[in-house]
């Protein structure tokens, strides 16, 4: 949070971003193999040899990404779509005044009428819990009412690990947990913004 605290400042004094976001360009990567767009551990080696500062992360990301894909989501060698237009959409929480943004998806379409919408979580601490991913599919079901639930995927990238609803299930608590979270992540960075 300190970095990202780092960036919002450096953007306030400067009026632009300094550097771009580290894992777009792996993710734009992996959509464009989903789709038969390019290749993704080619792309990975074009990307590393355009900025080193991507060879420690981008082989461990491509490697997952390609085993969560072959693995959880193409094990059964149906055939797919993917949606031709990028699946994106944001919902406003009232009691934060905050808008949410529901971005960066792969989704494909599956003959048999469902989907695949499938988040990334790149982060290498914390590992995402259960009650993470829990809270990442209320997300989702918010933002995108017109996928199934049970449609819904996230991927902890760099754990391997692939969340499912009914893995997961759903408490009923969702909505006051995200909110409590999200209140305290605003207020720590609040906190840690004051001491800068």
């Amino acid at each position: 949070m300190v970095d990202d605290v780092r960036k919002e400042e450096t953007k306030d004094d400067e009026g632009a971003s300094n550097g771009g976001d580290f894992h777009g360009p792996f993710w734009a990567d992996a959509k464009d193999h989903v789709a038969g767009l390019s290749d993704l551990r080619m792309q990975t080696k074009l990307r590393i040899e355009s900025n080193k500062a991507r060879s420690r992360l981008y082989p461990l990301l491509t490697e997952s990404f390609l085993s969560l894909w072959n693995e959880k989501v193409r094990w059964r060698n149906e055939k797919f779509e993917a949606y031709p237009t990028s699946v994106k959409a944001q919902f406003t929480v009232e009691e934060l005044n905050a808008t949410i943004k529901i971005e960066n998806l792969v989704a494909v379409r599956i003959p048999d009428g469902s989907s695949r919408v499938i988040y990334p979580y790149f982060s290498e601490t914390p590992i995402l819990p259960d009650e993470g991913a829990r809270l990442g599919f209320w997300a989702l079901q918010q933002a995108l009412p017109d996928f199934r639930y049970e449609d819904f995927r996230i991927i902890d990238l760099l754990r391997r690990a692939y969340f499912r609803p009914a893995e997961v299930g759903r408490a009923g608590d969702e909505p006051d947990l995200f909110i409590a979270k999200y209140r305290q992540i605003l207020d720590e960075w609040a906190r840690i913004r004051g001491e800068r």
